[in-house]
């Protein structure tokens, strides 16, 4: 089986100024051409021995698979979550002309 070339990758943070804030960064380290945030949702998950309820903001980032370790690396660092919810999903199939566009917009800017 071969790795697929795109991935939306999902994360979620505790306010909508936090995700804007991944996002712009994202977008501008070009480790994602595109993130979608989503009004708030409510995540119910075990945490420390203990049932927690939040209300989330769920961003989806639309990146390349050449990409991905960077962009979890960057998410990592400027997420305060000590453990955020990053995870990759395929796209296996999707546009040419939008795949196209995530591939260029996340190609990593040479020096010349």
């Amino acid at each position: 089986m071969t790795t697929p070339a795109w991935l939306t990758v999902l994360t979620t943070t505790d306010s909508e100024e936090k995700a804007h804030a991944l996002a712009q960064g994202a977008v501008e380290a070009r480790l994602a051409a595109c993130v979608q945030i989503s009004a708030p949702v409510t995540s119910v998950y075990r945490w420390q021995n203990a049932i927690e309820t939040t209300e989330e903001w769920q961003l989806l980032f639309k990146t390349t698979a050449e990409r991905y370790d960077e962009l979890e690396a960057h998410l990592e660092a400027a997420h305060d979550y000590e453990t955020p919810e990053i995870i990759a999903i395929p796209v296996v199939r999707g546009s040419a002309r939008y795949l196209a566009w995530v591939s260029a917009e996340t190609a990593p800017v040479t020096s010349l």
